[in-house]
């Protein structure tokens, strides 16, 4: 997966817990596809103030995927999923316990 789809995808599940500004500049930035100039421009920020904002934030949702794993676990019930509804029954089983995990 793409990087900026990863943290999309971070950003999805945890941007609640990034301040008010990392949380807009990183939905501008990976979900409106606006680039660090267009940012800075629109919020009157410097291209490297973005930038920087950006990638602490960044790593901030990285570091939260890394203690709670919550996308990890959806990609892989997403994935085995698709197997157990073709009758696999070791994926099911694995579906429960990454649940019950949880």
């Amino acid at each position: 997966m793409p990087k900026e789809l990863h943290i999309s995808d971070l950003l999805d599940v945890y941007g609640e817990f990034l301040n008010g500004k990392q949380r807009e500049l990183c939905e501008y930035y990976y979900n409106d596809d606006l680039s660090l100039s267009e940012i800075a421009e629109n919020v009157g920020i410097t291209r490297q103030g973005v930038r920087d904002i950006i990638k602490r934030a960044g790593q901030r949702l990285e570091d939260l995927e890394e203690k709670c794993r919550y996308c990890e676990r959806f990609s892989k019930l997403k994935e085995l999923s698709e197997s157990a509804r073709k009758g696999d029954r070791q994926a099911s089983e694995q579906i429960f316990d990454i649940i019950d995990d949880l």
